[in-house]
């Protein structure tokens, strides 16, 4: 059995949380001033909380319009790749130890927890991150949200789940395999209850060839 693991403590040496680099204490840091912070590369129209809590920020990638909300914390350990037109719902995680990639219109509603590094629960190893790591047995996969996919609040996605172009998952899910493309999923363990509408893919073109215009202009 497995549960979401926090970050070990090695993993965080010589890591400056976001928190320590703010001038602000409300309201949204934007694209130019998270630049010179040393994200690794941002977008433009990019919104973060200045109450977020992010480490690593030099392995982090973020695209165009994106907003990050409140209270969010962003572990950085391995890298994190954000696309564009994203938001993250406050009080979100992402625990990027084995790698985190949200693609262009993926979504997280308020709560949802990304674990790319996970405890053996089965009782063979020790847990938690304090215990010496070679007494632990930890599964760190990369965790990949494609595009359109949307988290419902409050679920859990566990390390190597790859959920589908499209997917929408309900709230208070645990979603602990990969799930296909363009299906409804809800519960624990995440089940598909049926399939999700693609009419979203003309107005994700018409955004675009909108944004080429402008580029033409």
């Amino acid at each position: 059995m497995r549960c979401s693991t926090e970050i070990r403590i090695e993993d965080r040496t010589n890591m400056v949380p976001f928190r320590a680099m703010k001038k602000h204490t409300h309201g949204f840091i934007e694209s130019d001033e998270l630049r010179d912070m040393g994200f690794k590369s941002v977008g433009q129209n990019v919104q973060v909380s200045a109450s977020c809590e992010i480490v690593g920020y030099e392995n982090v990638e973020i695209g165009d319009n994106v907003r990050i909300d409140a209270f969010c914390s962003v572990i950085a350990t391995g890298f994190i790749r954000i696309g564009s037109y994203v938001h993250v719902g406050a009080n979100s995680v992402l625990s990027g130890r084995g790698g985190i990639i949200m693609e262009d219109f993926a979504g997280l509603s308020g709560g949802v927890m990304l674990y790319s590094a996970s405890d053996d629960y089965g009782g063979d190893y020790l847990t938690n991150s304090m215990a010496p790591k070679e007494h632990t047995n930890v599964k760190v996969a990369p965790i990949r949200i494609e595009g359109h996919a949307v988290i419902g609040a409050g679920s859990v996605v566990l390390p190597g789940v790859v959920v589908g172009q499209g997917a929408a998952v309900g709230a208070l899910s645990k979603v602990d395999r990969s799930l296909d493309p363009w299906g409804i999923y809800n519960g624990n363990p995440c089940r598909r209850f049926g399939d999700r509408k693609r009419g979203l893919l003309e107005r994700e073109t018409a955004v675009r060839n909108s944004l080429r215009v402008l580029a033409d202009m």
